[in-house]
């Protein structure tokens, strides 16, 4: 049992996969094109925002909004360092420095008592993570730092929703990873920006083409870069994504699955979720203090479990010396990072797949008490 299993999903809609992909072939455009177009209103509706700006990846999707918004070098930008290592490397990209702040102890989302001792006069962006679909509470941080403009790295959390609004909604934009093993994930690198400001888009769409504007060729206007939309991976992305939805909540269903058995157990700990809070259950993750045993053992036994993620940002030896902390520090994320153990969790799974886990994990958890 694999821990995503893309192939299961692809027999289900090879048909959609190859009518698009024909579409694009035929026509012979494959950059920038009446595919990306399409998709970026058909995502721009899903998302409940005005514009989105097709892109490469989800990397530089966060990239090209720090900078149009102007952050660079000399300039911090505060964000968790429990996350996928882009986050904080696309702030590096500009010449910024992170500021990592300390997790909401049951969600392990940003935690917004933190945001205000890390501002500072150089402070020129929030990125908060969505983590493992879960949102953060973007409003709360917003109102501890009202100022700030607010960047969402909402790679894990199509679909999600915070205080009945998309995600999104309460900030400058929304970055998606359309990597294939997301909740909507494309056949190679793909990547968007999700805004409700004209002006933003308008800019992100020069930068991701070489800053060109207005439709030209050889004059460039801003100094962009080339993350241009592919065609045939908006042509995948057109063809799931009327599937999103069905498969959100078929994903939901079987987290809650998880939930009932494995909630009453006090030897691990799941990721709560929030009231206010509509998870899109891109990974179902637990606390367990023995993970890497526990890890070791399920992989014996076919379960594909896996690790998200084994250290946090600050331990990379990349960022050594690249980054500031605060008198907080980051113990609860430190925790997290030292014993999360993702569980599979995908809509094909099925209910049978759920119990399979549970009942492996359980007799392992047993054999270690005996």
């Amino acid at each position: 049992m694999p821990l995503v299993d893309l192939k299961a999903q692809y027999r289900a809609i090879e048909g959609e996969i190859a009518e698009a992909l024909e579409r694009v072939l035929e026509r012979q455009v494959f950059i920038n094109g009446p595919e990306t177009a399409a998709f970026e209103a058909e995502f721009a509706e899903a998302c409940e925002a005005s514009d989105c700006v097709a892109v490469s990846n989800g990397t530089t999707a966060l990239e090209l909004v720090l900078k149009a918004l102007g952050v660079g070098p000399g300039d911090e930008v505060i964000t968790v360092s429990h996350t996928f290592f882009a986050t904080v490397g696309a702030i590096l990209a500009t010449g910024a420095t992170p500021v990592l702040i300390d997790i909401e102890p049951t969600s392990w989302t940003m935690a917004p008592a933190l945001v205000a001792e890390a501002l500072s006069e150089r402070t020129k962006a929030i990125v908060p993570v969505h983590i493992y679909g879960h949102p953060a509470d973007v409003p709360a941080i917003n109102a501890a730092a009202p100022m700030i403009p607010i960047v969402e790295d909402a790679a894990q959390a199509h679909l999600a929703r915070y205080h009945g609004s998309a995600v999104g909604s309460c900030a400058r934009a929304a970055c998606f990873s359309f990597y294939p093993g997301k909740n909507l994930g494309a056949y190679g690198d793909a990547g968007a920006v999700v805004t409700s400001d004209p002006e933003l888009a308008a800019e992100l769409r020069a930068l991701r083409d070489h800053g060109r504007t207005k439709g030209a060729k050889y004059e460039h206007e801003l100094l962009g870069t080339n993350a241009r939309s592919a065609e045939l991976q908006a042509a995948v992305l057109r063809a799931k994504l009327p599937h999103l939805i069905s498969w959100t909540q078929a994903r939901q269903k079987l987290a809650a699955r998880y939930e009932v058995t494995l909630e009453a157990r006090t030897d691990l700990q799941l990721q709560a979720v929030k009231p206010w809070a509509e998870h899109a259950r891109h990974l179902f993750v637990l606390l367990h203090p023995e993970r890497d045993r526990l890890l070791a053992q399920l992989n014996e036994r076919g379960i594909g479990a896996g690790v998200h993620y084994p250290l946090a940002c600050h331990q990379q030896a990349a960022l050594t010396e690249r980054w500031r902390g605060t008198k907080s520090g980051l113990e609860l994320t430190e925790q997290v990072a030292a014993s999360c153990l993702s569980l599979p969790l995908y809509p094909e799974l099925g209910a049978d797949g759920v119990d399979r886990v549970v009942a492996e994990l359980a007799s392992l958890l047993l054999a270690a008490v005996a």
